[in-house]
């Protein structure tokens, strides 16, 4: 239950407030709002204390979201690794994707290059794990590098679309602008795509993830061991 402020005039130290509370709270505000309308203001609202006092637990709202994502991240990405590298790369991708799916809004905050200084523990691990599973397959260093990003791009891309897909979906907003599309599309221009037509929203949410990611790694394993750049 959030704690009600001080009382007008009343002295001494504020209320002491834990991380665990804030971290609660935050996700709190999540559930019922989104995270768009998380904000340190409604957050130091949400647990009953002034924002000054939140700010001596986090720099901004950056940092809150950061620290959120990083306690979800420990507490889910436990991947079984395997003892072959190619599946170590596979594991590890898909324990991450699986770990950001049920909170879209972290790899929102993390589709920007040099996210890795805001990882926590058990996402240094993931990615260590990429990359040492790439160098194991013949890769070079600065291949194992580019690979990660590859796959973390893709992995974040397809969390973020279904995403968005998914939301537009419940407001009803995605159907009739496809039906719209495919009823008036070119045949002679866009043959195949219209060969397809209302099929399209059937396959497109489809979970292709588990497959996709599988070609995408032998393809990116084989480019950098065959010496092609």
């Amino acid at each position: 239950m959030p704690r009600s402020n001080s009382s007008p005039g009343r002295s001494g130290r504020p209320p002491a407030t834990s991380r665990t509370e804030i971290l609660d709270a935050a996700r709190r505000v999540i559930e019922r709002d989104g995270w768009e309308k998380l904000t340190v203001r409604r957050l130091a609202a949400e647990i009953g204390i002034g924002t000054t006092t939140l700010y001596h637990h986090v720099r901004d709202r950056e940092d809150l979201l950061v620290q959120l994502l990083n306690e979800h991240v420990d507490h889910t990405l436990r991947p079984d690794l395997p003892a072959e590298p190619r599946e170590r790369i596979i594991a590890a991708a898909t324990a991450i994707h699986d770990s950001l799916a049920a909170w879209p809004w972290a790899a929102e905050i993390l589709t920007v290059d040099g996210f890795l200084a805001r990882l926590g523990p058990a996402s240094l691990q993931a990615v260590e794990t990429i990359v040492a599973g790439a160098v194991d397959c013949g890769c070079t260093l600065d291949q194992a590098v580019g690979l990660f990003r590859s796959v973390w791009y893709y992995t974040a891309g397809e969390i973020l679309v279904r995403a968005h897909s998914a939301h537009r979906r419940q407001e009803n907003a995605q159907l009739a602008g496809e039906a719209d599309f495919f009823s008036g599309i070119d045949t002679a221009r866009l043959p195949r795509l219209s060969e397809v037509g209302e099929c399209w929203p059937e396959l497109a949410a489809r979970d292709t993830y588990p497959e996709a990611l599988r070609a995408f790694v032998d393809g990116l394993l084989a480019q950098a061991t065959s010496g092609k750049t």
